[in-house]
């Protein structure tokens, strides 16, 4: 074997209750399986690989997550899951500099002292596995050389905050590949309850912790485990079944807030301040049908606010956005659209002359009696038209669409929160209380 060859040790197969079966790859060219038991140390594995491949165990070293393993170090002790992989090099080392310091925002939040003192292992990481679990999974931290992306990467100094994790650039370090000049790391995280491929990663969720701490829900008191940690100064926690309905509850009122930097996101529901979740794929934990709702809202809030407008035909709802923020005109055109022609200010179909000079003319034709029981009897298809085409009315502050679900007049923009009449459709008052605040 030559200098600076590469033997990579990688796929774990089978756990037994004191043995791994591991498939051992060189070069990604050929392979066999080794049968290793997790009390033997890193030395003995380095004694099982020279041994079958002709080469000393002090000509070796052997990579994980960034850092070169001890001899001492034993099997069990490194925390390897489905599909991990290690690095094992011959070749001399290459030098470091360990002239580099970290500058990690609170913001982020730094790894607790306690967790650093964990002598068991505990899950601390948490991703969203969207491709085989559809749930919240433990999650796996690797590390890889940002510039060849393979594993064969040393680190000048371990993560000590999630900015050292999450933000490019901020731990350096040396790749072992050949011909590879990358020195910056690249971390990463993997779901820890199946296999995967080298390549695959998941979002982490870092808001989401476990609750070693033994901290109380927010919502409910129970304490549970995971929680999720809101970024506000007192680190609010919430448990996951309650933050899955703080996020419906909140996605049904569309009372999320639509942040210029931050997208479509909600606030520790304690009022705190600065306490916006700041990745949105938290809210993977809605599920993929009421995620899908998420998205859409967020699409036709980000689409508001550039002035667009969405089309008030029921079952259509397409984001349009009019070259001209003054045209009164808007057609829904097809095939993306239905078709649907209306009016930008009353979102009624489009017509000529004011909104509400229109809606007395229409009242002024109508020059035919009708007969009262007739009219009494007909009270069921007046109903179910005014359902079809006026439960929903445009603010008349943001023109955002509310939808009427009771009785009562007494509306409230769930974006701009005016208060407004269903009625006269301007500002509520205490006329409309006393004239028509139900019907």
């Amino acid at each position: 074997m030559s200098p600076e060859k590469i033997v990579i040790l990688g796929t774990i197969l089978i756990w037994r209750s004191m043995t791994a079966v591991i498939n051992i790859r060189f070069n990604s060219c050929h392979s066999h399986l080794l049968h290793v038991d997790s009390s033997w140390t890193i030395e003995k594995v380095k004694e099982q690989i020279a041994a079958e491949e002709g080469v000393s165990p002090n000509d070796i070293r052997i990579i994980f997550a960034g850092r070169e393993l001890q001899n001492s170090t034993a099997i069990r002790e490194i925390d390897l899951g489905l599909h991990s992989v290690l690095h094992v090099i011959q070749g001399r080392k290459r030098n470091l500099s360990l002239q580099v310091e970290t500058d990690c925002e609170r913001g982020q939040g730094e790894v607790p002292e306690t967790e650093k003192e964990q002598s068991t292992p505990l899950n601390h990481y948490y991703i969203f596995c969207k491709n085989e679990c559809k749930k919240v999974c433990a999650g796996k931290l690797r590390v890889r050389c940002s510039k060849c992306k393979q594993g064969s990467f040393r680190l000048e100094q371990e993560p000590s905050c999630w900015d050292d994790v999450l933000k490019p650039g901020r731990i350096m370090g040396v790749c072992e590949e050949k011909d590879c000049s990358g020195d910056t790391a690249e971390f990463f995280f993997k779901c820890a309850n199946h296999s995967s491929t080298e390549d695959e990663s998941s979002v982490v969720l870092y808001l989401i912790k476990a609750n070693t701490r033994n901290v109380e829900c927010i919502t409910c008191l129970a304490i549970c485990d995971p929680v999720l940690v809101f970024p506000c100064l007192e680190g609010h926690s919430m448990c996951l079944d309650c933050f899955r309905i703080y996020c419906q509850t909140k996605l049904n009122d569309r009372d999320f807030i639509q942040h210029p930097e931050l997208g479509y996101t909600l606030p520790c529901p304690a009022g705190c301040d600065n306490s916006l979740i700041n990745e949105v794929h938290h809210f993977r934990i809605l599920g993929d049908d009421q995620y899908d709702r998420y998205q859409r809202f967020s699409t036709e809030e980000c689409l508001l606010q550039m002035g667009g407008v969405l089309c008030p035909q029921p079952g259509c709802g397409a984001g349009l956005l009019p070259e001209d923020e003054q045209q009164r005109r808007i057609e829904c055109a097809t095939p993306q659209g239905c078709g649907f022609i209306f009016c930008r200010r009353c979102f009624q179909a489009f017509h000529q002359g004011d909104c509400d000079q229109r809606l007395m003319d229409t009242a002024s034709t109508t020059g035919y009696s009708v007969d009262p029981a007739r009219a009494e009897r007909a009270r069921w298809e007046r109903l179910s038209k005014d359902t079809i085409g006026k439960t929903t009315k445009p603010c008349p502050q943001c023109n955002v669409p509310v939808e009427k679900a009771g009785g009562c007049m007494h509306m409230q923009c769930t974006r701009c929160k005016l208060d407004w009449c269903w009625l006269c459709h301007s500002p509520w008052s205490r006329e409309c209380m006393g004239n028509h605040w139900f019907g």
